[in-house]
């Protein structure tokens, strides 16, 4: 019922989008770009921005622009972007410098009648992660699997609501972990990058039941499907109530949570998905208060 709900969900926000917006990829792609150029010169004039433009940043409603827009010193990684013209939604992924404190960032954008007119930033830095565990990779040097932003093969593709199916059905695994797959296919060497850190082997992650401290993965958004490149892109709360102390995986072995008081992580994540099974995943991810609500997420299962 809860994948049925997000579909529903996204389809009725793809057609207000559609009667909002006439952007094609190449506009939508285009306009990220100027957007980063923007941020990065600290100079909204260089792109086509409302003066109503609704901007976030760690979850946080805030004038704009203020808070990385004007602290950004540096791109250090080539930029990861896709786009969904159906929902009018561009997003990507990158790593920046402000000043001399490293940080990756995940950005959606939401694009109508010529402008933008949402702005989305998840920006991670060693500060934010201060909860356990603390995931974090050196950006300088880092690279987006180049998969990612490859075409899919027609006979490869898969429908809008089968990618969506898979991107809520991965999340459902992370919630409760017990070993149990659910529905979701997952290519052998399939990895997850978070905040540049890699994971590798999801699957067998997920059959350990290594998340069992995951209680809930609340208010899924499913605002982007790049269809050409097979990606989902979502934004989702993981919420651990710091309860469970020792839990056992599927083989046997003694675990403890590392969560020893109630911790929440927010996270834009994305999804590359191929022959109907989840080859690639990105995530930027914060610590923010316990039970945090988003401003954004319309289709919230908050519980």
């Amino acid at each position: 019922m809860k994948i049925l709900t997000a579909v529903l969900f996204y389809f009725i926000s793809a057609l207000h989008a559609q009667a909002a917006s006439d952007c094609d990829k190449e506009c939508l792609e285009n306009f990220a770009d100027q957007y980063r150029a923007a941020y990065l010169q600290h100079d909204p004039a260089l792109v086509n921005i409302s003066a109503d433009v609704k901007f976030t940043e760690n979850n946080v409603e805030l004038p704009f622009p203020d808070g990385s827009w004007d602290t950004v010193s540096e791109e250090v990684i080539e930029a990861l972007t896709f786009s969904d013209p159906v929902t009018a939604n561009v997003g990507f992924y990158t790593a920046i410098m402000q000043n001399d404190t490293q940080g990756f960032l995940a950005v959606r954008l939401k694009i109508a009648d010529g402008e933008i007119t949402e702005i989305e930033h998840i920006l991670s830095t060693r500060r934010n992660l201060s909860s356990p565990p603390t995931p974090f990779a050196d950006p300088h040097g880092y690279s987006h699997d180049p998969d990612i932003d490859r075409t899919v093969p027609l006979d490869e593709r898969v429908s809008r609501d089968r990618l969506i199916y898979h991107a809520d059905g991965y999340f459902s695994i992370l919630e409760n972990n017990t070993g149990e797959i659910r529905g979701v296919n997952f290519a052998p060497d399939a990895s997850r990058f978070g905040n540049g850190m890699e994971s590798t082997e999801i699957e067998k992650g997920f059959l350990s039941g290594s998340y069992r401290s995951n209680d809930r993965v609340r208010e899924r958004d499913y605002f982007l499907v790049d269809e050409e490149r097979g990606i989902v892109m979502a934004r989702a709360f993981i919420d651990h109530k710091g309860v469970l102390d020792e839990f056992t995986l599927t083989d046997g072995t003694e675990m403890r949570s590392p969560y020893r008081e109630p911790q929440t992580w927010s996270l834009l994540e994305m999804f590359k998905i191929k022959n109907d099974m989840i080859t690639a995943v990105e995530a930027t991810f914060i610590a923010v208060p316990y039970y945090m609500p988003s401003s954004w997420t319309a289709n919230s299962d908050s519980r």
